[in-house]
């Protein structure tokens, strides 16, 4: 069977971010088989509007979106917080210096805050998006996005202790 041209731009786009998607949704879940589940879902949302999201370069703002709704759906039809799972065979974090327990520590961190406020730690921190990006991304003013942030930052630090963030050049 012969691939449309809108399956094989879709297909190398999903080839190119599935495993961002998958740490992302990761981080603002907890769990790995929910994450995977979650960016399915994306996916799906995604191919359908597929046609008029690609060629105008946001296609990576409006998968992120698509990402964060599915979440917030999920979170909302959860009757309570999940417990999280902790898989110590999966690589969350990049940074060189880091250990594994070091990111178990974080992903538990991370596990603690509101939704909102891990959302925005995870945008602004792990995605490297500026505050307008992620006020844009989550549909609220960028002043919340930075009293979010700096609310999240405080119980991070408090979580993780002074040390943790000290070692990482200040941030948690």
């Amino acid at each position: 069977m012969r691939r449309s041209a809108r399956d094989t731009t879709f297909a190398d786009f999903v080839d190119a971010r599935r495993a961002l998607l998958v740490r992302t949704a990761y981080l603002l879940c907890g769990d790995w088989h929910r994450a995977e589940d979650l960016v399915q879902q994306a996916l799906t949302k995604l191919y359908v509007a597929w046609p008029r999201v690609v060629g105008g370069g946001g296609e990576d703002a409006y998968t992120r979106r698509v990402l964060l709704n599915v979440a917030r759906d999920d979170w909302r039809r959860r009757s309570r917080r999940p417990e999280v799972v902790v898989d110590r065979h999966v690589e969350v974090a990049t940074a060189a210096d880091g250990t594994a327990e070091d990111r178990d520590a974080l992903v538990r961190a991370l596990a603690e805050l509101s939704t909102g406020q891990r959302q925005v730690v995870v945008l602004r921190f792990w995605l490297d998006l500026s505050v307008d990006d992620v006020a844009r991304d989550l549909g609220v003013s960028t002043g919340t996005v930075k009293s979010q942030s700096a609310r999240a930052l405080n119980r991070l630090r408090e979580s993780l202790g002074a040390d943790f963030a000290d070692t990482r050049g200040g941030h948690p």
